[in-house]
């Protein structure tokens, strides 16, 4: 394992023994250190999103937003040491209120399978922790980059029952099955998707490679798409579970069409707590043809 690794994996041990709210100061501190590094690759990548997708918002208002989101982004990090190494019943017991849950319990009694979208927003570990702690849930995984800590975070996200399949062919075989048992099949909806298995369709009005998988999956299961996502309460209180319904075009035939409304889900989503969103990803790395890059 390479020291970098060794280091993420000491920092993560040593943060799990401390409480949530000491873990937020931390992360807090450190966030205060990012944003007096402006130049970071991050925090361009933060100021240049806002701008794009808020662009009623004065000068200040963006900029506040910017600071209030590394901050967040900086909270994410450090509190995967509690998700991914607290007991299952410590875990728990962070969840202070669920809205909506009765939209998943309702799906699932269909017995057609739900598909469960979880942005990257708010603690979107936890999202998942719950939902696996209810239901069973197939989801797709991406190994992490550093090799040393995919068996950390590997067990983590199968604390409570969740199975994690590649995102690979195999990997949607096996969600397609899922689904049809009538289980959950999670995913992640709001990364860029590979070139050619994806649509261009607005996000915060602005074009954006999006995720067709999940149209996809609708048409041949019949499953219902539900988007859920944990909101990181003040003051370590906790979190906040929400579940949301996504608007039935999100399984229309054409695809631009299906990749709008599913785009358009994420964002209701995200306007609920916009800080919370993971604002430092380039989301609209691709562009359509002729249109100018936003990143450098």
């Amino acid at each position: 394992m390479k020291f970098r690794e060794h280091l993420v994996k000491a920092l993560l041990h040593g943060l799990a023994r401390l409480s949530l709210q000491r873990i937020h100061n931390i992360a807090d501190a450190l966030a205060k250190i990012m944003l007096r590094l402006r130049k970071s690759r991050a925090t361009r990548t933060i100021s240049t999103n806002i701008k794009l997708c808020f662009p009623e918002l004065s000068p200040e208002q963006q900029a506040q937003l910017s600071r209030d989101c590394v901050q967040q982004s900086s909270r994410c990090f450090a509190e995967l040491s509690a998700l991914w190494l607290w007991s299952p019943e410590r875990i728990m017991q962070l969840v202070k209120q669920v809205s909506g849950l009765e939209y998943l319990d309702t799906a699932m009694a269909r017995g057609k399978g739900v598909i469960l979208l979880t942005p990257h927003l708010g603690a979107w570990e936890m999202a998942g922790l719950f939902a696996s702690s209810r239901y069973k849930i197939t989801s797709l995984y991406r190994p992490p980059k550093m090799q040393g800590l995919e068996s950390l975070v590997k067990a983590g996200r199968e604390s409570m029952g969740a199975r994690l399949v590649p995102t690979d062919s195999a990997g949607i075989k096996a969600l397609f099955q899922a689904l049809r048992r009538g289980e959950i099949a999670g995913i992640l909806p709001d990364h860029e998707p590979s070139r050619g298995t994806g649509a261009f369709a607005p996000f915060f009005g602005v074009q954006a490679y999006s995720m067709i998988l999940v149209a996809r999956l609708a048409q041949k299961t019949d499953a219902t798409v539900i988007f859920t996502f944990a909101e990181r309460l003040p003051a370590a209180q906790g979190f906040h579970l929400h579940f949301l319904p996504a608007d039935p075009e999100v399984n229309n035939a054409d695809l631009s069409v299906a990749a709008a409304a599913l785009n358009a889900g994420v964002e209701r989503c995200v306007r609920i707590c916009p800080s919370q969103y993971q604002w430092g990803y380039k989301r609209f790395k691709s562009r359509p043809e002729g249109e100018e890059r936003f990143y450098p």
